[in-house]
């Protein structure tokens, strides 16, 4: 009695375009097996794409065939595109079954493989599928250029973004909160070129943005960003098209963070970490040799331990943490006077917020507008259909149109009144921020921590007694006041 081995194959976008299914193959190569007497060895059924033979049930088949390579043995399929969609592949596999007493056979496209002449429909047969491959391929890539060359961004929106519906009914990205913002901020940080790339990875996933480091490399060199679409032009040239999105950042500020990723960096792990924990070496002078002080780390028996010290013969040297405490606690004793907190709140009242704001609102009113509008609109419909003056089918389109719009109408408003929020509490930050600038010190990043140590530099340090002491020039001596002299005041 003759023996074969059943082989059934579909993936998710045959199954859906051309009703392609397992069981519906399975239950043909059964009948065929049955009426021609054949008994079933076993049944392999693929959910794989038939671009190689790197599929896990083809693999288990082919184990098993070759476990017995003498025995003569069948492999049976729907047709030919079910066994392979690349001709070259086909052609070596077919080859190495041969090898194992082995014979391929379509069912629906039977071929003598004993017969020379037949090997020239074999061919056909194995072409037809690869050139089907090749051209829904190039027609995707066709679409995928074309919706690029409108602004469209096709696919999976980037991180930062969400996929969205417009008025129009076609797709669009939309901003995504927090991701968003805090993308905003990695940019800004590294238009600094303070702190090292991998650095300020870390403290953006601190924030809450979740990606492995080569997805964060891709972040910050994707133009999308900024509100540009790279199309492909060739191997060596892209072309870059305005997107109809809203950008998280300026095209300026992309490109200054490209020019300054691109470069050889000259920030680096040490570097950072010498700054972060001596800030003040700047701007302190040796008591004896009155020459400046520099910063290292001395290594104990358990841990490392910062210093402040002088590289002359007099070996100075104090305790860092101990010093920054001192000039830390300098700070904290000051205060802005009442007349400089006024004029910031006023400052904070910047009349471009404010013009931003007052954008912001009217768009939210008008989009309230036009959601009113639309629900008008479906009531008034369903009122026709209720009368019988509107049909199933117009009533169900004016539907379906009313949820499409509706549904973007409402993203555009959720995304709206986030930005007024983030005024709001904008404006709280920046307010507690100002105010209170001295005693969140400690908390400030280094680049913020040595910009205020220059506009508020240490004058005298006592070494010994481990204290400094603050010089304030003329301009800031008028707007800061001792918090000790102000509650003397009556």
């Amino acid at each position: 009695m003759k023996t074969a081995y059943l082989y059934v194959r579909v993936s998710t976008d045959e199954q859906k375009k051309k009703g392609y299914s397992l069981p519906e193959q399975e239950d043909r190569l059964l009948k065929y097996c049955h009426y021609n007497s054949i008994k079933v060895l076993g049944i392999y059924r693929e959910d794989y794409s038939a671009k190689d033979f790197n599929r896990p049930e083809w693999k288990k088949l082919l184990a098993i065939v070759k476990q017995k390579p003498r025995e003569d043995k069948k492999i049976l399929f729907i047709k030919w595109d079910r066994f392979s969609r690349n001709i070259e592949y086909a052609y070596e596999m077919i080859g190495l079954l041969r090898k194992y007493n082995t014979t391929p056979i379509a069912i629906d496209q039977p071929i003598d493989l004993s017969v020379p002449e037949s090997t020239v429909m074999l061919a056909v047969y194995l072409s037809v599928p690869e050139a089907e491959n090749s051209r829904r391929a190039m027609n995707t890539a066709n679409g995928i250029r074309r919706a690029k060359q409108m602004g469209r961004f096709p696919g999976k929106a980037p991180l930062g973004f969400l996929n969205n519906t417009g008025i129009d009914g076609r797709k669009i990205i939309v901003p995504k909160q927090p991701e968003a913002d805090i993308i905003k901020w990695i940019f800004r940080q590294l238009a600094k070129n303070i702190n090292k790339i991998d650095h300020i990875r870390k403290m953006a996933d601190a924030k809450g943005l979740k990606c492995s480091r080569s997805h964060f490399f891709r972040i910050i060199r994707n133009p999308v960003y900024c509100g540009l679409i790279s199309i492909k032009i060739s191997s060596k040239e892209q072309q870059m098209v305005k997107g109809i999105h809203d950008p998280l950042i300026s095209e300026v500020l992309f490109n200054e963070v490209q020019r300054i990723i691109t470069r050889k960096r000259v920030v680096t792990s040490k570097t950072n970490e010498l700054n972060e924990t001596f800030y003040l070496k700047s701007f302190l002078l040796c008591p004896i040799c009155y020459k400046r002080l520099c910063g290292s780390f001395s290594k104990g028996k358990t841990k490392r331990y910062p210093y402040y010290h002088c590289n002359a013969k007099c070996k100075t040297r104090v305790n860092a943490l101990t010093l920054n405490d001192a000039y830390c606690s300098e700070l904290q004793s000051l205060q802005l006077s009442q007349n400089v907190t006024e004029l910031f709140s006023s400052i904070l009242e910047d009349c471009n917020i404010n013009i931003k704001k007052a954008e912001d609102i009217q768009e939210r009113n008008m989009l309230v507008r036009r959601l009113r509008d639309q629900e008008l609109l479906l009531s008034q419909a369903r009122k026709l259909f209720v009368a019988s003056v509107l049909g199933n089918d117009d009533y169900y389109a004016i539907k379906r149109e009313y949820q499409i719009n509706s549904q973007s109408i409402k993203g555009e408003l959720s995304n709206v009144n986030t930005k007024l929020e983030n005024y709001k509490k904008h404006r709280e930050l920046m307010s507690v921020s100002f105010i209170d600038i001295f005693q969140v010190f400690k908390h400030l990043e280094t680049a913020d921590k040595m910009h205020l140590v220059s506009l508020i530099p240490p004058n005298r340090s006592d070494l010994q007694k481990r204290s400094v002491s603050l010089h304030l020039n003329s301009a800031l001596s008028k707007i800061l006041l001792p918090k000790i002299s102000q509650i003397q005041q009556p």
